[in-house]
């Protein structure tokens, strides 16, 4: 016996797949307990120059096809996108009874559990372990590792371009326009890099997370989604002034009214282990009623980390093992109520540059008085009388919509010259 494998994509990770398991096949095999064997491949350009040999591999020009072949027990899925040819070769698949591998978030997290209902019915699975943090086995560790634990909270760098990014500010003192352009010459972002920097991919990741940690159905619209493209280097030197690191945060919890879930910017004290996780490395932190916190650290993209995961799974379907695709059969599934987000409380960092001239202290006193807002801290930089001057505070504990209408507040003074600037301060801890 064996499993058959048909391979659907052969760019960076599907070659790295295919190299991965000629390279390992008799460690595989011991690990196994079967011959892992791919009887088939397809991907776009059959005559591209590839680091690993197709020879004796049937070649498939329509994947379609290959997915309702019946002489393949699993499709690995490395084509991308939430929908279309993707989206179509995994329900072909299905229909066609085979189990699927992907490392495709935003098929997972917009069509997951459409697609899990449908495993469900014919007796196959899916396997998703590189969809979400590459090398990291957050996936096993959440339906495996943690399943006695009710987890309470997660948070992490999900996004190693966008961490690669504002570590090189930070560093190097040079702005966002330069550092991206820097991160496309070697390769760590996409020459369209919006998912990236706008936080929809760590959005894709988190909403994966989020349904698998609390057992609810996923739901990519109720995440809260904001980038870093507004961060600045005056930004990044304040916060590293005030004792903190600015990094693109995903975060997950459960509330007393439905679970928060937000991909944010976000200053978190220089002293936590997530502050330290630098360049285009990712993390995750796990918080279960048992065990206590999990912190996890690795490559989070990747030919050959997203291969290793590709291939855990692979080895779990040649184990026979068959788990519920979100930790639990998809009729247990809660609905993903989102907590109201104005009432969600936080500590802020807010900048704003003004005039230096007399009474701007004043206006922006009134306007914190009259939302109840209390500041914590307050740093100003001396200029001359009647110069341009940024003007920092941090404040208290205070609700989402407080601080929405105090920026309003300040937007509408003649004496604040930009928009204001505003990041959430998460004091997180192991």
């Amino acid at each position: 016996m064996s499993l058959r494998i048909g391979i659907c994509g052969l760019g960076t990770v599907g070659a790295a797949v295919l190299g991965l398991l000629k390279d390992k096949s008799g460690l595989l095999r011991q690990r196994s307990g079967t011959e892992m064997e791919v009887v088939a491949v397809s991907a776009r350009n059959r005559n591209l120059e590839r680091p690993v040999s197709l020879h004796g591999i049937p070649w498939f020009d329509d994947p379609i096809e290959m997915a309702a072949h019946s002489d393949i027990d699993v499709i690995v899925e490395l084509i991308g996108g939430s929908d279309g040819i993707a989206l179509d070769i995994c329900k072909t698949a299905l229909g066609s009874h085979k189990h699927i591998v992907t490392a495709n978030k935003a098929l997972i997290a917009h069509h997951g559990l459409d697609l899990a209902e449908k495993a469900e019915a014919v007796g196959s699975t899916i396997g998703f372990e590189a969809a979400v943090a590459g090398g990291i086995p957050v996936i096993k560790v959440l339906r495996e590792g943690l399943a006695a634990n009710g987890v309470d909270s997660i948070y992490g760098i999900l996004n190693g371009t966008s961490n690669y990014i504002l570590s090189e500010m930070r560093d190097n003192g040079s702005d966002f326009g330069t550092v991206l352009k820097e991160a496309q010459d070697k390769g760590y972002a996409e020459a369209d890099p919006q998912f990236d920097i706008d936080g929809t991919d760590a959005a894709h990741k988190l909403t994966i997370l989020a349904a698998l940690a609390f057992g609810c159905r996923p739901s990519f619209d109720d995440v809260t989604i904001a980038g870093i493209s507004d961060i600045s280097e005056l930004d990044i030197s304040f916060s590293d002034e005030l004792g903190y690191r600015i990094k693109l945060l995903a975060i997950a919890r459960r509330g007393p009214d439905g679970y928060q879930q937000s991909v944010e910017p976000c200053m978190v004290p220089k002293v936590s282990p997530i502050a330290n996780v630098e360049g285009v490395f990712n993390a995750v932190s796990l918080h279960g009623d048992r065990s206590g916190p999990i912190f996890l650290e690795g490559r989070g993209a990747g030919a050959a980390p997203t291969a290793s995961a590709v291939v855990a799974d692979l080895v779990d379907l040649a184990r026979g093992i068959s788990l519920p695709i979100f930790g639990v059969p998809t009729k247990s599934l809660a609905p993903n109520t989102a907590s109201v987000v104005g009432t969600i409380t936080g500590r802020y960092y807010v900048r704003l540059m003004v005039l230096d001239r007399p009474g701007v202290f004043a206006e922006i006193a009134a306007a914190l008085r009259d939302e109840d807002v209390s500041m914590e801290a307050i740093l100003q930089r001396t200029r001359a009388p009647g110069d341009l001057v940024p003007v920092v505070m941090t404040t208290h504990e205070v609700e989402q919509r407080k601080i929405a209408r105090v920026l309003e507040k300040f937007s509408s003074l003649e004496t604040v010259i930009e928009e204001p600037r505003v990041i959430k301060i998460e004091p997180l801890g192991g």
